[in-house]
């Protein structure tokens, strides 16, 4: 059983992984590295609420109202699923005695979710399959969930320091 104190917790460190990814996002960004535009995928659920999964090009869907903050919404509680999911393969212990590889483990693993789901959904197809450069792009998104996986950890060790 996970205590209300443990599920606080476990949001906390999704919350602090998914911010420290966004920071990454905004160094990439400063770079000239193209990054995910959250709207994206606000628009995205916008259209499965209304039966569409798929897309031929996610850019070139019809608005749907609210999209951006939807997607960003949606980006952070992604960010607290992935970090319960941590702490579902190694226990809430994780949380009080944080350790680097399995936030790296669960944070490259990750990467299945927009490999499989979200790129072929959005028309990128599986792993980036039809993008002018799949493999510059699936190796960008491995050291993305690498980071988030770097973020989990630093979070959890964060709350550690702060939280007796």
């Amino acid at each position: 059983m996970v205590s209300t104190g443990e599920v606080v917790r476990m949001v906390l460190v999704g919350i602090g992984a998914t911010a420290v990814l966004d920071v990454w996002s905004m160094i990439l960004k400063g770079l000239g590295v193209p990054t995910l535009d959250y709207a994206l995928v606000g628009k995205w659920a916008g259209h499965l609420c209304r039966g569409r999964f798929a897309h031929a090009s996610m850019a070139k869907a019809a608005p749907i109202p609210g999209e951006a903050p939807l997607g960003w919404a949606i980006h952070y509680a992604v960010g607290i699923v992935f970090s319960a999911l941590l702490v579902g393969v190694y226990g809430v212990a994780w949380l009080r005695d944080p350790a680097w590889l399995p936030a790296l483990a669960v944070g490259v693993a990750t990467v299945m979710v927009p490999w499989f789901v979200m790129q072929p959904a959005m028309g990128a197809g599986i792993a980036s399959s039809r993008t002018p450069t799949p493999m510059k792009n699936r190796l960008r998104s491995v050291a993305t969930h690498a980071v988030f996986g770097c973020g989990l950890y630093l979070s959890a060790a964060l709350l550690k320091l702060v939280w007796a």
